[in-house]
């Protein structure tokens, strides 16, 4: 049975090497170089230091096969409710169903931490895999960037996908 877990710094390795593999081989981020073991360690820290979750999944022998999380979608104060989700699978573990396990976590992670909304900025139009994830989580397509990122040679899109957490706009969220 796979385990959904809070990341810890053991599996920054993990994570590294997972994020590398789409940096070098995906068109879903647009960094082309692989970010360090440091700027990973560096990037969840921040992520963590917000008070929001950096998640990971596990499969049945204990090896990391992907890792989520919410990042404030602006710096912006008027944004505290607003957050950008980030998911990214093994290679090899596609189609297992992992990923929608990991994404019901970090969505319900998300809203017990208060979000309302979550931004779903995916890196090119042909990512099927992304935006099938994201519209079975109930997501809604917003809108596309035509050609902004240039990777692999060829210009490539982003889709812009929302979905709304609790009560979302409903209500007003409870400040601190």
């Amino acid at each position: 049975m796979p385990l959904i877990r809070p990341s810890r710094d053991a599996d920054i390795p993990a994570i590294t090497a997972i994020y590398a593999h789409h940096v070098l081989h995906g068109t879903g981020t647009f960094e082309t170089t692989p970010p360090t073991e440091a700027d990973m360690t560096a990037r969840r820290a921040d992520v963590l230091g917000k008070g929001l979750p950096w998640l990971v999944v596990e499969d049945d022998a204990g090896t990391v096969r992907g890792f989520a999380y919410g990042n404030w979608f602006k710096p912006r104060p008027a944004y505290r409710f607003s957050v950008e989700d980030s998911i990214y699978m093994a290679h090899d573990a596609a189609g297992q169903g992992l990923g929608r396990l990991l994404m019901t976590e970090l969505l319900a992670a998300l809203e017990r931490a208060g979000v309302r909304r979550v931004m779903a900025v995916i890196g090119d139009s042909d990512n099927a895999g992304s935006v099938g994830l994201h519209t079975a989580m109930g997501f809604e397509h917003a809108g596309t960037i035509r050609s902004c990122g240039w990777k692999f040679g060829r210009w490539l899109d982003i889709v812009l996908m929302q979905r709304s957490l609790g009560s979302g706009d409903t209500t007003p969220p409870k400040e601190d």
